[in-house]
């Protein structure tokens, strides 16, 4: 028996691309170090518009769906590990197929920032983007073909991410007031039309 080829992968950014993040307003009682984009309660996820529909697309291609997100929140203290992994799971809970399945088969996350108050997680690291550090580890964790793959995201960092682990530069999409595309499932239309 062959073994199981590697799997093209759609790397998508968390904050901004799946979920609503810099525009939430802040927590009731938010951390002292809480800045914009710091999301560290799980009632606070809601789905971006098309962004399910642009999972299920993609996912109907056969693509593997892996989030990678940086998340210096814990650096600077205002999350810690055990809140990004509860808002990673609300996310896994919402993102589902017609039949409850979950789509997203893994999240990858980096806690780093050189800028941080936490000195456990205060300095770069090859996790956060625009290092290549979860991709490259994604690539190996699950037998994914980066030939094959693309990458989805609001910031230029994440797609100088994916040209960084070897990701073809036109298949890095950027979505948004920065991109070329407006949002998530624009994107995996474009994917679905040019996948290999």
């Amino acid at each position: 028996m062959s073994a199981q080829q590697p799997r093209a992968c759609v790397f998508l950014d968390r904050d901004d691309t799946l979920i609503p993040n810099t525009t939430l307003p802040p927590p009731a009682d938010p951390h002292p170090a809480w800045k914009p984009g710091d999301l560290s309660d799980p009632d606070r996820v809601e789905v971006l518009p098309g962004a399910l529909e642009a999972c299920r697309l993609m996912r109907e291609q056969g693509f593997a769906l892996v989030v990678v997100s940086n998340q210096g929140c814990v650096a600077r203290g205002s999350a810690t590990i055990a809140d990004v992994e509860a808002v990673n799971a609300r996310v896994g809970e919402l993102f589902v197929d017609n039949e409850g399945s979950p789509l997203i088969d893994a999240f990858y996350y980096c806690p780093y920032h050189p800028n941080g108050n936490v000195p456990e997680y205060t300095r770069e690291h090859e996790l956060r983007k625009p290092q290549p550090g979860m991709i490259l580890r994604a690539k190996d964790d699950l037998r994914l073909d980066l030939s094959r793959s693309w990458l989805i995201g609001d910031m230029p960092r994440d797609c100088e991410s994916g040209v960084n682990a070897g990701l073809s530069p036109d298949r890095c999409l950027l979505i948004g007031e920065r991109g070329e595309f407006p949002d998530a499932l624009a994107a995996a239309r474009h994917i679905s039309k040019h996948a290999d």
